[in-house]
């Protein structure tokens, strides 16, 4: 299929806030372009948790059955383990409304496939796969448009033996910047976000998982040393939180010795510590950042999720966060764009960035918080950790089981929810589950 020279909107980045803004527009009726820069999405993600208002949006949008269908576990709770003992930290189950009381782990891979065979069903949606965005186009002081790398290797109808990537132009009356923490959008529109100091990275690696082991979400704290566990049904997908800038000499210290800190932190994982981690290559470090633009928009522009504002692993909330900045960004810009040609005001733009805005400061205040008071505590050896006592919000929550609701919404739910508009909706029925 030849590539399009013009749309409406063009959606840089194929994640899921792009994936989900791509099919509500479609669905609206505004020509929607997404441009992915990989050839597919087989990729070791590390945000596979859909949440339970992202659940909710599926069943809007009557796609429930079809991520039903995927391959996914369902995590009901979160707990943390201490050497005095474990607390139940969220109890999801039994804090949730609706029909989801829980968060599902899924392969990101399989979750933005399924997006984008619903979007390819809508006459209005085009995905091009292998399109690399290298620059904005401007017209007149706005944004009109983006120049993008065909990668895509040629077929019949297009320029064989070429020497290289094609170079093209896509006008659009608005570019969405979906692109990530590394956002090259944001980049090309000169944007700079403010910094939030974090004060630790993670280093994210798989180890098997065996019949017997606990289910859903683990932390483990004990002494200098913390952990988070992430139940994916035959692996674990773990976390070792260091401080920033420690990468250099935790690896220097050897593949061995990093097992050593694993089976000294959770000793029922020594059974399978000979065989993984393979190698420290498998261990891929994250420079853990919270940042957030001043401004989400310039004139014909408009950055969403981690483009606009990067999150922090805490509660695994980043994706679920940027799906609700493109679930309000459709209903208030394609609302506009239903009912007028042209390019959109940016007094449009900046109503999007007004409505996600203190939903977004209030998780990062959270997660800031959780780094000072939780973590970068913990790593310090400043945390009381005894084996006879809980720290104090712990043993409120043990303690008071309804105090576990709190962390179960805000992480599963988050503070402001938001649902597709009407025109996106497909009515799909649906029972307990």
């Amino acid at each position: 299929m030849a590539a399009p020279e013009r749309t409406r909107v063009a959606v840089v980045g194929g994640g899921p806030a792009g994936m989900v803004l791509g099919l509500l527009l479609a669905r609206g009726g505004i020509d929607t372009v997404v441009l992915e820069k990989h050839p597919d999405f087989l990729r070791d993600f590390r945000g596979d948790t859909v949440h339970a208002s992202t659940l909710t949006l599926l069943d809007e949008l009557g796609l429930g059955s079809a991520f039903a269908a995927l391959p996914h576990r369902l995590l009901e709770e979160a707990e943390v383990q201490l050497d005095a003992g474990t607390v139940r930290l969220a109890d999801l189950g039994r804090s949730l409304p609706g029909l989801h009381r829980h968060v599902a782990l899924v392969p990101q891979w399989d979750f933005l496939e399924m997006l984008a065979d619903a979007a390819a069903a809508e006459p209005h949606f085009t995905l091009l796969r292998s399109a690399e965005v290298v620059g904005l186009v401007h017209d007149a002081g706005r944004v009109a448009g983006v120049r993008w790398r065909d990668y895509r290797p040629p077929t019949a109808g297009r320029s064989e033996g070429r020497p290289g990537p094609s170079e093209h132009l896509l006008a659009a009356d608005l570019v969405v910047g979906c692109d990530g923490r590394w956002s090259a959008v944001r980049a090309g529109a000169e944007l700079e976000p403010r910094a939030f100091g974090v004060p630790v990275d993670v280093e994210w690696f798989r180890l098997p998982r065996h019949p017997g082991d606990p289910d859903g979400g683990v932390g483990r704290l004990s002494g200098r040393e913390f952990m988070i566990m992430i139940d994916r049904g035959d692996t674990w997908q773990c976390g070792y939180l260091i401080a920033k800038g420690q990468d250099e000499a935790l690896r220097a210290e050897g593949l061995g010795a990093f097992r050593a800190r694993l089976a000294r932190l959770q000793p029922w994982l020594a059974d399978r510590l000979d065989a993984a981690p393979e190698r420290l290559e498998d261990v891929k470090l994250l420079d853990v950042r919270i940042e957030r633009l001043d401004t989400w928009h310039r004139d014909g522009l408009l950055l969403i999720g981690d483009a606009a504002h990067p999150m922090s692993p805490v509660g695994g909330v980043g994706i679920n966060l940027a799906i609700q900045d493109a679930v309000a960004a459709s209903r208030i810009v394609g609302q506009r764009m239903r009912l007028s040609p042209g390019p959109v005001p940016e007094d449009v733009l900046a109503e999007v960035q007004r409505r996600r805005l203190p939903p977004t400061r209030l998780v990062q205040a959270f997660q800031r918080l959780a780094h000072r008071g939780v973590v970068n505590r913990a790593l310090k050896g400043a945390l009381a950790t005894s084996p006879t006592t809980l720290p104090l919000p712990l043993k409120l929550l043990a303690r008071f089981p309804v105090l576990q609701r709190i962390p179960a919404r805000f992480i599963a739910i988050g503070p402001r929810p938001e649902h597709a508009p009407s025109w996106a909706r497909r009515l799909e029925r649906l029972g307990p589950r």
